[in-house]
């Protein structure tokens, strides 16, 4: 069978559509390889959600048009996000593409190589427990997809554009690929979606913490990590539920701005005030709680005043975990016919000045664990520091945050490396903490 070889561009969303294909093409007979100069067929999956991700995918393809003129018969294939919303510019721009399909076919995959051609059905394509995948993560570690969709209407973003309205897994469905990832290994999940938060209430079903206590009662699933929330759907029964034992005190809460100009720009709801209290009120009922945000600068009508309003926000929110984002207009949005107003020169300036103001917050909260004792989960071994094993607490989520590296020390190398560790925190750096293991 010809050899195949996936990239894939963009979030742990996209990840998890990678892994449903590698299934379904293994199950047919494929074989994989990373090496491109081995491959026959080229399959990449495109992020198309902001313009630095579609300039990422036009690089790529470039890449694979020059991959494919170096032999003749090889077959190259581009999928999602950014075909989904933009089909007739790509195909016009790459006539050399084979086959280009959408988000609405990952699980018939085998199916665009060999007829060469799309299958995409209507409707959007959601897996559930009975979809096949090949888990690509860490070894004790998985993304679980629930629901695909947004029914928010932010002014700025294209989800809804590409990925149409929420739509949510069942309970059960979610319970059992977890459970079949608990056979597997399988020791963290990572719940992501465009909103965990908002899981059950296309449904008007049970909701997020009924599926949170379900999850809770798996045999082998000790760390659950919620990921992609919506701060004003935070509620104090999911706060109740993430004092569980095997709850990661972690959430992912993007506020996107402090102004209230700016937010009523942005179809947001929560102004910089109501953003502080919530921040307060999660801390106090979770204690210890890591939460992690998103930022953007540059949005239209963002003057000096309103970025001062966004700079004494970071200031006194002091999150654990902060991502700050240029903004990008995008075609069809609400957004997009506001203009650009802010410079892109301005809009990186602001941005650097942020991320140096989040480092200083950052370097304080890893000086904290100087000396404590944390558990760690194994990730694999660290590729910047030959010998260390990159592992993570608990306030750290996989590939977004930083890493505890642990030093080499007898019996930590190999492929049978066990799923935690009980870690002493040396040093601290600006992202990273340092340590030894400890039978402490």
């Amino acid at each position: 069978m010809p050899k195949v070889s996936l990239v894939t561009l963009g979030c742990a969303k996209n990840l998890v559509d990678s892994e449903v294909m590698l299934a379904r093409l293994d199950s047919r007979g494929y074989s994989f390889t990373a090496d491109l100069s081995q491959a026959d067929i080229l399959v990449i999956n495109t992020c198309g959600f902001i313009g630095p991700a579609r300039e990422e995918a036009h690089r790529t393809i470039d890449q694979g048009l020059s991959w494919k003129q170096a032999r003749p018969g090889r077959l190259l294939v581009v999928v999602g996000c950014y075909p989904e919303r933009f089909p007739d510019y790509l195909k016009a721009r790459y006539p050399q593409v084979d086959v280009w399909s959408g988000v609405r076919a990952f699980d018939r995959i085998d199916e665009i190589i060999e007829k060469k051609k799309d299958v995409s059905r209507a409707g959007t394509f959601l897996l559930d427990h009975r979809t096949p995948r090949v888990i690509s993560t860490g070894p004790h570690w998985a993304y679980v997809k629930i629901s695909e969709g947004c029914s928010h209407r932010c002014s700025f973003c294209s989800i809804p554009l590409i990925k149409g309205p929420y739509k949510s897994r069942t309970v059960e469905s979610v319970v059992r690929e977890v459970k079949n990832l608990a056979d597997l290994g399988i020791r963290e999940i990572n719940l992501i979606s465009h909103d965990t938060t908002y899981f059950g209430r296309d449904r008007k079903g049970p909701g997020l913490t009924v599926l949170l206590s379900r999850l809770l009662s798996i045999k082998g699933i000790e760390w659950i990590r919620l990921l992609y929330g919506y701060p004003e759907e935070v509620d104090d029964s999911l706060l109740e539920v993430m004092l569980e034992p095997k709850m990661c005190r972690y959430l992912d809460l993007p506020f996107q701005h402090a102004s209230n100009s700016i937010l009523k720009r942005m179809g947001r709801g929560l102004g910089g005030a109501r953003a502080l209290r919530l921040l307060d009120r999660i801390r106090e009922k979770v204690p210890g709680v890591a939460i992690r945000s998103s930022l953007i600068v540059g949005f239209p009508g963002e003057g000096r005043k309103e970025f001062r309003e966004l700079r004494s926000f970071v200031a006194r929110a002091r999150f654990e975990h902060l991502g700050v984002f240029c903004y990008s207009p995008e075609p069809g949005t609400v957004a997009a016919g506001l203009g650009d107003t802010v410079p892109e020169a301005e809009k990186k300036k602001r941005q650097q000045e942020v991320m140096w103001q989040q480092r200083e917050i950052s370097r304080q909260f890893y000086a904290n664990f100087r000396g404590q004792t944390l558990e760690v989960i194994v990730d694999g071994s660290e590729a910047r520091k030959p010998g260390y094993l990159a592992t993570r607490a608990r306030f750290q989520a996989p590939e977004v945050d930083g890493q505890v590296l642990v030093e080499p020390a007898p019996g930590l190398k190999g492929k049978d490396l066990p799923a935690f560790l009980k870690v002493r925190v040396k040093r601290s750096l600006d992202y990273d903490l340092i340590g030894r293991v400890t039978d402490d």
